[in-house]
């Protein structure tokens, strides 16, 4: 049975990894977005309200789930972080599995998984693209963002493999640091390179 080719898309925060899955979108290559099934799954009416509730009392409301006390809840507490993983984890996968099942026909499929490397799951993937921009970018990128602070900028870096050793593990590395167009010409390479390797 033939499947797509599954090209792993990951990167450090504030690395540009959003827009250059938008990219992806844009070429007709079909996306699977971690963060957004997580968000579908604990939005409102989402199908892991009830088991996050039932481990996490008070951390869901008509919204959905309220990051930031599930935030608190979690964040430097890596017993309570491996329960919500536990929870939210097999949903994700049963929605990747699903949305492999409707590309079946497509040559080429991102998974755009941003703690690809920290999770594991990179034997999954056929390659792993990483993006990634100088530090200084990616500081000013992350602290621009609404609510960001250097102390939860640090924690989050802690929680991720550095940046240089994701490229070093990495089949293919985009440079976000130059322009948008430069950025949208690497990536139309890849998908020509790897839609012409699987036809």
């Amino acid at each position: 049975m033939t499947r797509p080719f599954i090209l792993g898309l990951t990167g450090s925060i504030g690395m540009g990894k959003s827009a250059v899955a938008a990219m992806f979108a844009g070429l007709n290559v079909p996306v699977f977005c971690a963060d957004a099934a997580v968000h579908q799954l604990q939005g409102p009416g989402g199908a892991l309200l009830g088991a996050i509730d039932a481990e996490f009392p008070g951390t869901t409301g008509p919204a959905g789930v309220d990051r930031a006390k599930l935030g608190a809840a979690v964040l430097g507490n890596p017993p309570a972080l491996a329960r919500l993983e536990g929870i939210v984890h097999p949903a994700v996968a049963a929605m990747r599995a699903a949305f492999l099942a409707e590309n079946a026909d497509q040559p080429l499929v991102v998974f755009d998984i941003p703690l690809l490397f920290e999770k594991g799951g990179a034997a999954q993937l056929d390659a792993v693209l990483v993006v990634s921009a100088p530090v200084e970018a990616q500081r000013a990128r992350v602290l621009a963002r609404p609510g960001m602070t250097e102390q939860k900028f640090a924690q989050i870096l802690g929680l991720q493999l550095p940046d240089a050793e994701k490229r070093a593990r990495a089949d293919y590395v985009i440079d976000t640091g130059t322009s948008l167009a430069e950025t949208r010409h690497a990536v139309q390479a890849l998908v020509h390179k790897l839609r012409g390797a699987v036809t």
